[in-house]
């Protein structure tokens, strides 16, 4: 034993940081700090939990779910979340959340991966389907639409198929694996779009409290770069293929620049989430007033909600309608649904079922 003890420490070998003991495994990219593996794990994991109890993101009898995608966020999350659980006795019930857009080689692919991932965590799971939800997918949306705004119609119609099955599962919260690099992208795409709303709100750890099911990210600050770093060390099962729509995605140019600001700055990510939540509204500002769309009864600052405005285009041959600043349907298409007798005549269509 204390032989292969002097073979692992070696004359002017570096050890582990933290313990003194192994040599490091990593360097992580949040301290610099080089650390051994089981001491990675146990600072990760720590440290996620820490986020849990200072935020009360969990209440002791709530049913929660996980929103799960098969990648390596949402696969880290679900793992991490269920030890955490065991451990330390949160008497939360977890359940995996997915989505399946439609997209042929990879949500199908992915979507195996979560169901492996149902057996190894004995987590139940629910798939909610933009078929079932909207009768179409997003091969048959990016058909119509093309590869330019594609990226839209998925994430609005993506938002509100977590909620709706959500409220299948009859949860009291969703947690989504969005990390530290996510959210400060948002931050910046928020500022570059000069949407005021959304950067009020796109730093907070649990969103939507004031909407039908709230949203909370355990990961709001870990680094992209120690998840992929856990899930490899642990051998998790976790699908890596990006999606075949979205290379031209806009938030792909804000990742790329907040990549290079990781490379001379590693805590440049922290410090523009860290901005984001000091920013302040100037109480003059005017925001928009929170409703619920008159179609489907989901949240909305108008008459319609943005995925109503969506899918009506789409089931009328207008598939550009609410793309770019508009706010619903223009002139010429508000007369023509006034002479079609407006929301009556659309009541029967897909979207809108969605009762809370």
């Amino acid at each position: 034993m204390a032989e292969a003890e002097s073979k692992q420490r070696k004359p002017g070998a570096r050890l582990c940081c933290i313990c003194s003991q192994r040599r490091p495994a990593l360097k992580r990219p949040k301290t610099l700090e080089q650390i051994c593996r089981e001491c990675f794990y146990e600072v990760f994991e720590e440290e996620i939990h820490q986020v849990i109890v200072q935020n009360q993101l969990f209440k002791p009898g709530e049913r929660v779910a996980i929103g799960a995608s098969g990648g390596k966020d949402s696969t880290v999350l679900a793992y991490v979340l269920s030890e955490l659980n065991r451990r330390h006795n949160y008497g939360v019930d977890l359940f995996l959340l997915s989505i399946d857009e439609g997209i042929t080689g990879y949500r199908d692919d992915s979507l195996e991966t979560v169901k492996r991932n149902e057996i190894q965590y004995g987590l139940p799971l629910k798939i909610v389907s933009y078929k079932d939800l909207y009768g179409w997918t997003m091969d048959e949306i990016v058909k119509v639409i093309g590869l330019k705004n594609n990226c839209t119609f998925c994430g609005v119609f993506r938002r509100q198929a977590l909620d709706r099955g959500a409220a299948f599962l009859k949860v009291d919260k969703v947690a989504t694996g969005h990390n530290a690099d996510d959210i400060a992208e948002t931050v910046l795409l928020n500022i570059l779009r000069g949407d005021i709303a959304r950067l009020s709100r796109c730093t907070s750890i649990t969103t939507g409290e004031d909407g039908p099911i709230p949203r909370c990210k355990p990961f709001k600050y870990t680094y992209e770069k120690e998840i992929v770093m856990y899930a490899y060390f642990k051998r998790l099962d976790y699908f890596s293929t990006e999606c075949i729509y979205s290379p031209n995605a806009y938030r792909g140019f804000a990742r790329e620049f907040i990549k290079d600001l990781e490379r001379i700055r590693p805590r440049a990510i922290l410090d523009i989430i860290r901005s984001g939540e000091n920013f302040r509204i100037s109480t003059s500002t005017k925001m928009p007033e929170q409703g619920t769309c008159e179609r489907c009864g989901y949240i909305s600052s108008q008459k319609w909600c943005k995925a109503c405005v969506l899918l009506e285009g789409l089931n009328r041959g207008l598939p550009k309608l609410g793309i770019g600043r508009s706010r619903g349907l223009n002139n010429e298409e508000k007369r023509e649904k006034k002479q079609s007798n407006g929301i009556s005549a659309i009541e029967s269509k897909a979207c809108g079922t969605l009762d809370f």
